[in-house]
């Protein structure tokens, strides 16, 4: 495997800005971190459509903006990694308007009841899980946080009909999921490997026929103590899965014979995809709250941003090898 990532994280500090302008050694114009929101929202448009998620598309930049430059920038082969020159021009070219404008429908209201409880037991008597408010809907369809929406436009109504600004991203669309899909093994797809580094919070996916960095997406690894090191085999994938609340689980790492089945939805505490390991009861999947991508909050399973775990089938299938360390 290429060793490039493996030292990525550490050579995330910057260069100074009076380096801005000038030549790497590989010959590459240095470009230090931009200041300007429009350019980095380009940028983190263009990183999220190149398969290296930078957490939300808010034109700001953070830990997981930072971690998907230098991503990308080892898969290319552009060093230093933190160089933003190539990035920068890559991403005018690719997305020359960064916001775009989308109009609500009275289908985008048929996701969202603002009734949905928090708690596990009335969650279990409902159907679905859908969201609870359309801002909600709207940030993770277009991979941002609620907060990027209001302030994109602020005194909305975001009744039927209205019209947002919001990022110009290929959307994530709810209605488009399928519903208990099951992805089987696929050539080439099976035989790649994820490593989850639960340290630095990141997954990255990788080709070892060609051994080349595929995809990289900011993950939740979970509680330290329920963390299961080593390395596991990808056994099933399946969308709108139901998850299993076990309150001894969650809190003690141990299954018992009292839980309650929670329906599947946005909302739900796994997602809109399920993608179990070899290690029984550990997954990667979805969630409901994708502003706790990042922090240790799970029992031991591996979450994402439900814009990013829909991604999961077309870059790796049952079969493929996942090392959590």
């Amino acid at each position: 495997m290429n060793t490039g990532i493996l030292t990525a994280f550490a050579l995330l500090s910057l260069l100074p800005a009076a380096l801005a302008g000038k030549k790497t050694a590989s010959g590459h114009e240095f470009t230090a971190e931009p200041k300007d929101r429009t350019l980095i929202t380009q940028a983190q448009i263009f990183l999220d459509q190149s398969l290296f998620g930078p957490g939300f598309i808010d034109g700001r930049v953070g830990e997981f903006t930072r971690k998907a430059v230098a991503h990308y920038n080892t898969k290319e082969s552009i060093q230093p990694i933190h160089n933003w020159a190539p990035i920068l021009k890559r991403a005018a070219l690719a997305i020359p308007e960064p916001l775009t404008t989308y109009t609500i429908t009275a289908s985008d209201k048929k996701f969202v009841d603002s009734t949905l409880p928090y708690d596990y037991p009335k969650q279990a008597e409902r159907k679905t899980l859908p969201y609870r408010r359309t801002t909600e809907l709207l940030s993770e369809r277009f991979h941002t946080h609620e907060d990027y929406i209001k302030e994109l436009n602020p005194g909305s109504s975001y009744s039927i009909g209205t019209t947002v600004k919001v990022p110009n991203v290929t959307p994530f669309k709810i209605e488009s999921v399928a519903k208990d899909k099951s992805y089987g093994k696929a050539n080439g797809l099976s035989t790649r490997h994820i490593v989850v580094d639960t340290s630095e919070k990141m997954a990255t996916i990788w080709d070892p026929t060609t051994q080349s960095l595929v995809a990289s997406f900011p993950i939740t690894p979970g509680k330290e103590k329920f963390i299961h090191r080593g390395e596991w085999t990808l056994k099933n994938m399946i969308t709108t899965p139901e998850f299993r609340y076990d309150k001894s689980m969650l809190q003690e790492g141990k299954r018992s014979d009292d839980y309650l089945m929670i329906p599947s939805g946005p909302n739900s505490p796994v997602g809109i995809i399920w993608c179990g390991t070899s290690k029984s009861g550990i997954g990667l999947h979805g969630t409901s709250s994708p502003h706790t991508i990042g922090r240790s909050r799970s029992a031991g399973c591996i979450r994402f941003a439900n814009w990013d775990a829909i991604r999961l089938p077309t870059l790796f299938r049952p079969g493929a090898k996942i090392t959590i360390r």
